[in-house]
């Protein structure tokens, strides 16, 4: 909005990370949200309006974007940073803690990997490269044995090798919690 930097590279970036809530979004409606309703009924209508509120928050920043308005894009890219990390800590404190108390494990291995077939394989490594720095330790080594659990083995091993290029140094720590990735 200032002026400075490159907004190409960083709207790029936006706009990949807006594919990537439409993936994880559309697993969550066709996944989680129904095995939630029969453990816990009424809980996901609440996260499907939120859906629906950053659907409508990422329009707005489109439009700003195709209209080159900086001012308007910094605007909507702050409402949705502030609404996306308000849903995302929700979930996190609420709806995940009520599907990792109320629905089964192996549901739960069935549920994640039919949400990561919801990202595109083409896709995968750059979400790998994306993700995998932005996580602190604990979640990289819950995401690595989703991973391991919801991919078959020569997929896994794959993966491996894109997470280790991905956080680089903090390889080490990973193995040491996941000593299976080596």
């Amino acid at each position: 909005a200032r002026g400075r930097g490159r907004p190409d590279l960083v709207l790029k970036r936006y706009a990949f990370f807006n594919e990537v809530l439409v993936w994880h979004a559309s697993g969550e409606e066709e996944s989680v949200f129904p095995a939630l309703e029969d453990v816990a009924p009424l809980i996901a209508e609440a996260y499907e309006r939120d859906h629906r509120g950053l659907d409508s928050l990422f329009e707005s920043l489109n439009k700003a974007v195709n209209a080159s308005d900086t001012s308007a894009i910094s605007r909507a890219t702050a409402a949705f940073d502030f609404f996306l990390g308000f849903h995302l800590s929700k979930e996190e404190a609420h709806l995940y803690r009520i599907f990792n108390e109320r629905v089964s494990l192996p549901n739960q291995g069935a549920i994640v990997g039919k949400m990561a077939q919801k990202i595109p394989q083409e896709r995968f490594s750059e979400f790998v490269a994306w993700l995998y720095p932005l996580l602190r330790s604990n979640d990289q080594e819950n995401m690595a044995r989703i991973m391991q659990q919801a991919l078959p083995a020569p997929a896994f091993a794959r993966a491996t090798k894109l997470i280790q290029v991905a956080i680089g140094n903090d390889w080490a720590e990973l193995t040491r919690r996941v000593p299976e990735l080596k």
